[in-house]
């Protein structure tokens, strides 16, 4: 029998509605996929309904205080985040200061940092929020450790992530170690999301990142990048293919895509490196040249300027294993 991992969400008015559904979803559908692992209940206050930042109504299962009166402590304690966390009612970060430190992991979603920051249960601890948000924390909470970069950060039983979808990271991150990388990546694919937005690195694709060019020769240059990622991709190449000179091609690809054409190839090899390096075993210096990067080198340089680590340690933390 698969074990249950029980997970209880906590509401407040002018919650994120994105910061409880998110990671729900994924619990969820996790629990479909994996045997019903992730009881998932929501908890708010008083038991009242509570109202999101966006005006929706969500109705919460039990009470704050029925949750604490319950002989089984979730497993996960899940804090959202929300316009609601900069004013919060005292009683919640009572609540959160006697009874987080039950659950065996407690992560919080975009602002809901500072929720547990107010409970004084990041003291201590690495954490990360909203990119809007780190200072605030900082400044409130000097005894917090924030990194503002990561995505989701993770010391101890506590894991912190950034803005709104960060959190369906971090909870595909915590499905993938309680469960592996199956059950995960089903739940990804069914999210339509990627499986692995490892921590310390925000979200890499150059088709997401950057918006898609107006102009059709723009929108075939942009398809040629993610093609042919070995080829030459200079601003002059690249002009030639869209029949136009390399100062107006420069200029239009930027003001149409919002980055520069120089900034879009990068973002392009380095995706294309790190899916020949997550999901392959081929070499190194194959996937070098692969990727329009010539040597294992000039990679090597780019993933660290990037990714902030090498492609060999890049392999060793992320590649997936053979079924």
């Amino acid at each position: 029998m698969t074990q249950q991992r029980p997970v209880l969400v906590v509401l407040f008015d002018d919650v994120q509605s994105l910061d409880v559904t998110g990671p729900v979803e994924v619990f969820s559908g996790a629990s479909k996929a994996g045997g019903d692992t992730y009881p998932i209940r929501t908890a708010s206050l008083d038991g009242a309904p509570v109202r999101t930042t966006s005006g929706l109504t969500l109705l919460p299962d039990i009470s704050l205080a029925e949750a604490e009166a319950e002989a089984e402590t979730p497993h996960t304690l899940l804090v959202p985040g929300g316009d609601g966390t900069r004013r919060p009612d005292p009683r919640l970060i009572d609540w959160l200061r006697e009874n987080a430190p039950r659950a065996e992991r407690i992560v919080s979603v975009c602002t809901g940092a500072l929720l547990l920051a107010d409970a004084g249960l990041l003291d201590g601890h690495r954490a990360t929020t909203h990119w809007v948000a780190c200072d605030l924390l900082a400044r409130k909470h000097p005894a917090v450790r924030v990194e503002p970069d990561p995505i989701f950060v993770r010391d101890g039983k506590i894991a912190t992530s950034a803005g709104v979808t960060a959190g369906i990271d971090l909870a595909l991150a915590l499905v993938e170690e309680d469960l592996g990388r199956e059950v995960a990546l089903t739940v990804a694919r069914h999210l339509v999301v990627f499986l692995r937005r490892p921590g310390n690195q925000a979200q890499f694709s150059a088709q997401l990142a950057a918006q898609t060019a107006h102009r059709e020769p723009l929108r075939e240059v942009q398809q040629w990048i993610t093609e042919h990622p070995a080829d030459d991709l200079s601003v002059e190449a690249l002009a030639d293919r869209a029949r136009l000179s390399p100062r107006h091609f420069a200029r239009a690809f930027q003001s149409e895509t919002g980055t520069t054409p120089g900034r879009y190839v990068e973002r392009v090899r380095i995706e294309a490196a790190r899916r020949l390096i997550e999901d392959t075993t081929e070499g190194l210096t194959q996937i070098s040249r692969t990727c329009g990067y010539g040597t294992p080198e000039a990679m090597r340089r780019a993933f660290l300027k990037t990714l902030g680590t090498g492609p060999a340690e890049y392999r060793r933390r992320f590649h997936a294993p053979a079924n």
